[in-house]
């Protein structure tokens, strides 16, 4: 018998059947490509709400037998991670829940969603706090900016067994904050650096009080990371004062603001992490994704006439599910083409903040690889 038919079955038998169904089962229930949901509750219409591009944004559920039971199975390829929501409407109201039988979640800076991993996914070990790794530290400092003509806070990560004595590589990250906050990544920081994967390295997180403007390709933006951020940190921080030890990274438009800022000043930042860029452009007619992307599009465009050797080396992730999937693909082959030395990285993922931290490990590795790699190399 199916796990369906075994839900239908109890459904028929009544609520204590259910109960004991329910007991005996994780929901949701993944089976090679398979994954079956259930809700139970008073309910008139119930729907999944996940960020798959390429699906339809809502799949109903189907009531069992009258009861207060509802099922959903869909395909879901190996190895994935699904960010979803449920919709459950009464009386022509509706809300978005978490799923209530599901114990995994993820947090952005909008709540929580629920998760599911298909088949052959777990979360990474290194992105798991390890008792036997030396923890790096966070310092909460501000940088003045005669380019925006204020003050902006940053945080200052040192690794462990920090030394005044030393020089160290830098890593600049956009939405600083929220890397920490949703990826883990002081953590991951710690973790790779213990294993010898990444050097010891300072990290500067840095956030935006106005990101869809300033990320957008915003020239000041470029200017107050090259001319005010690393100048001023430079100052206080041992960091070494060389393009190749210098990389600089972020996610979705924090991408964007990371290529513009390598492009717009060519040398100074040797490394680039570029995660689910917003690198959206045109090729005929007008884009479709509001006037918010309309300074990125003219960035985009004008790149990729001329993108020129701005960098040495550039890892590019992005996650299958995402729509943002063609643009990411199609800025490889014109990254190569510069002769820079170019990755990149799919993943059976969205647009969140764990496919991000997902690829923290081989993006950092590759870009600064650690006594580890460099002996097997």
């Amino acid at each position: 018998m199916t796990l369906l038919s075994e839900i239908e079955d109890a459904a028929a038998h009544g609520p204590v059947a259910l109960d004991e169904l329910i007991e005996r089962t994780t929901f949701p229930h993944v089976s090679g490509r398979s994954v079956t949901f259930l809700f139970r509750g008073p309910a008139q219409e119930v729907t999944l709400h996940h960020w798959i591009h390429g699906l339809p944004g809502s799949l109903p559920f189907r009531r069992l037998h009258k009861s207060d039971a509802w099922v959903l199975q869909i395909d879901l390829p190996p190895g994935s991670r699904m960010e979803y929501k449920l919709g459950v409407a009464m009386y022509g109201r509706g809300s978005l829940i978490r799923d209530p039988l599901n114990t995994h979640a993820a947090r952005d800076p909008f709540g929580a969603n629920s998760v599911v991993y298909g088949d052959g996914y777990c979360p990474p070990d290194w992105t798991v706090e390890d008792p036997e790794a030396r923890r790096g530290t966070i310092e909460d400092r501000h940088v003045d900016s005669p380019v925006f003509g204020d003050w902006r806070p940053i945080k200052v990560y040192r690794p462990a067994r920090f030394r005044e004595t030393r020089r160290y590589p830098l890593l600049v990250v956009h939405d600083g904050f929220d890397y920490l906050g949703f990826a883990s990544m002081q953590t991951v920081l710690d973790n790779l650096i213990h294993r010898l994967e990444i050097p010891p390295l300072i990290a500067l997180f840095t956030q935006s009080p106005d990101r869809m403007h300033e990320y957008a390709a915003d020239e000041r933006h470029a200017d107050f990371i090259v001319q005010d951020l690393v100048p001023q940190m430079e100052r206080i921080l041992p960091l070494v004062r060389q393009p190749s030890a210098r990389a600089i990274m972020g996610a979705s438009f924090g991408a964007v603001a990371s290529l513009s800022t390598a492009w717009r000043h060519p040398g100074f930042f040797g490394r680039l992490l570029l995660q689910s860029g917003s690198f959206v452009f045109t090729e005929i007619g007008d884009h479709d994704r509001g006037p918010v992307f309309d300074p990125v599009v003219k960035f985009t465009n004008e790149f990729r006439k001329a993108p020129g050797r701005f960098a040495e080396s550039v890892f590019v992730t992005c996650g299958v599910y995402e729509s943002l999937i063609y643009y990411n693909r199609s800025l490889v082959p014109l990254l190569q083409d510069t002769g820079m030395q170019v990755k990149f990285r799919e993943a059976n993922d969205g647009h969140n903040w764990e496919n991000w931290r997902d690829r923290l490990r081989e993006g950092l590795s590759w870009l600064f690889p650690g006594p580890l790699w460099l002996v097997y190399e």
